[in-house]
């Protein structure tokens, strides 16, 4: 199959019809605990991001793909790298999955993709992620696609509930 696609999942750039998409999901105050969001998107905002997506990862620091189903074309989630480190060679990696769409693998399939394309592609020597200590479907996931935890950042986030540790998840190309 494709770099970007394998039988179930296709990752592609964002596209101006993803609009009404991204500002849901990046507007969902539920999620905003798992990621450094601390206020609304406009759109305006968000279609001059995507007019900026064509600019690559070496440019931006960051890339944003979107995860569309083979099957239906249906766009069911998004994947980020952030914080890219080309000297280091490393990035970040953010995964959200439409509630609609969950727990049917999605997430392993897209992640899997993305860290072949990370490694083989990009180039990178290492992909991390930080999970709230208690979110057990994110720990699940990135365990299955390689990661191991090397690292608990304590009281690194704040949650409605107080401060919240956070687990430090790596996976070295090698």
């Amino acid at each position: 199959m494709e770099l970007l696609q394998n039988e179930t999942v296709r990752l592609r750039a964002p596209e101006p019809e993803d609009l009404e998409l991204l500002y849901a999901w990046e507007n969902n105050p539920g999620w905003w605990e798992l990621g450094n969001t601390l206020a609304p998107y406009s759109r305006y905002l968000l279609k001059e991001y995507i007019a900026e997506s064509h600019r690559d990862i070496f440019d931006l620091k960051q890339l944003r793909l979107m995860i569309d189903l083979c099957s239906t074309g249906a766009t069911v989630g998004m994947l980020d790298l952030y914080d890219f480190d080309p000297h280091h060679r490393r990035a970040g990696v953010g995964i959200l999955v439409d509630p609609l769409y969950q727990k049917n693998g999605l997430a392993t399939e897209a992640l899997t993709l993305l860290v072949g394309y990370a490694f083989s592609f990009l180039k990178l020597h290492q992909l991390f992620v930080h999970i709230p200590i208690g979110n057990e479907p994110s720990k699940a996931l990135f365990t299955r696609c390689g990661f191991t935890v090397t690292g608990i950042l304590t009281d690194w986030i704040t949650t409605k509930d107080g401060y919240s540790d956070v687990l430090t998840m790596q996976r070295i190309n090698g």
